[in-house]
């Protein structure tokens, strides 16, 4: 199966520049290149899978990340379609009150897990086998994905996110400018 790029509508975001994000979707395509060129070459390798079980080994491995990263960034590109919007009331809304007692409370402890050090994800779940929203920390693109979840929230905290307008000491502007731009009527349609 061969994957396409997709296309995001993404207007002027306050706190992010075009550069940014022109430069991030740039990155976004190159997943989706790799991944399409790690399936091929797997298949082509595997006609002599004895000789080149190791590369087709390692390939494999690199599946995950590459195929990570081009779906993490599809949920990421997605939610800034249409424009800033409020969380409309509903499913989500009611759940992240629930289980928090307050989307203040929610919104920091989810700012935590995003100021976490190092490269990943921070990133909201639902859990459909308990109907409840779980938070956690996704190394890289794929290490600590949780399996079996839905994604509600996907928040890129790599560098390339946000370092062409702001610095690593200050990737909290970047957490909160991400929050501004958020379509959450998107994210809350992915709670069904």
């Amino acid at each position: 199966m061969r994957y396409e790029p997709l296309t995001f509508d993404i207007p002027e975001l306050e706190g992010m520049s075009r550069d940014t994000i022109d430069n991030h979707l740039g990155l976004y395509r190159g997943y989706v290149k790799h991944v399409n060129l790690i399936q091929e070459k797997i298949e082509s390798y595997s006609n002599d899978f004895k000789n080149n079980s190791f590369a087709i080994s390692e390939m494999q491995r690199r599946l995950g990340f590459e195929f990570g990263g081009m779906r993490n960034h599809e949920y990421y590109f997605s939610q800034f379609e249409g424009g800033a919007k409020n969380l409309p009331e509903g499913s989500l809304k009611t759940k992240l009150e629930q289980q928090w007692g307050t989307f203040d409370n929610w919104f920091e402890h989810f700012r935590q897990i995003a100021n976490t050090r190092g490269v990943g994800w921070a990133m909201l779940y639902h859990d459909p086998h308990t109907d409840q929203l779980i938070q956690t920390w996704v190394d890289e693109q794929q290490i600590g994905q949780l399996a079996d979840l839905d994604i509600i929230l996907a928040l890129d905290m790599w560098e390339h996110s946000y370092m062409r307008d702001y610095t690593s000491s200050d990737k909290g502007k970047y957490v909160d400018a991400f929050f501004r731009n958020l379509n959450w009527e998107v994210v809350s349609e992915r709670l069904v």
